[in-house]
């Protein structure tokens, strides 16, 4: 493992999903996904969001719409929330759900503004 990559990523990972998702998700780590969780954080984070060539809305806007069209919605509604963090609006996001709506199929646009929906009731609540 690259230590450095895996501490930028870890770095970023917590920056976009939040230190208590990413701190509980390698607490849970055990022998069978420690592995994993370490691939997940030094790659996915470390070198794919620790590239600075796109900003973290970029990478935001562009997994919405990848993990939509892989119907992946747990996920998804993890990295919603990630761009809420990132800085993408309300609207922005209404257009993002109304795009995926068309190119990911109504089916899968029902089911992002149904999490859409209880992400953003759920934030007005904790404030």
């Amino acid at each position: 493992m690259d230590k450095e990559r895996f501490e930028r990523g870890l770095a970023a990972r917590k920056s976009v999903l939040g230190e208590e998702y990413v701190e509980k998700a390698l607490a849970n780590a055990d022998d069978f996904n420690r592995e994993f969780q370490e691939q997940l954080t030094e790659f996915c984070w470390g070198s794919c969001w620790g590239n600075e060539t796109l900003d973290r809305r970029q990478r935001s806007l562009l997994n919405l719409g990848m993990i939509a069209a892989l119907n992946r919605m747990v996920e998804w509604e993890i990295h919603f929330r990630g761009a809420i963090k990132n800085g993408i609006t309300r609207e922005e996001l209404k257009a993002i759900l109304l795009q995926i709506s068309v190119y990911c199929g109504v089916p899968t646009g029902v089911e992002c503004f149904r999490i859409a929906k209880k992400v953003f009731a759920e934030l007005e609540a904790d404030e």
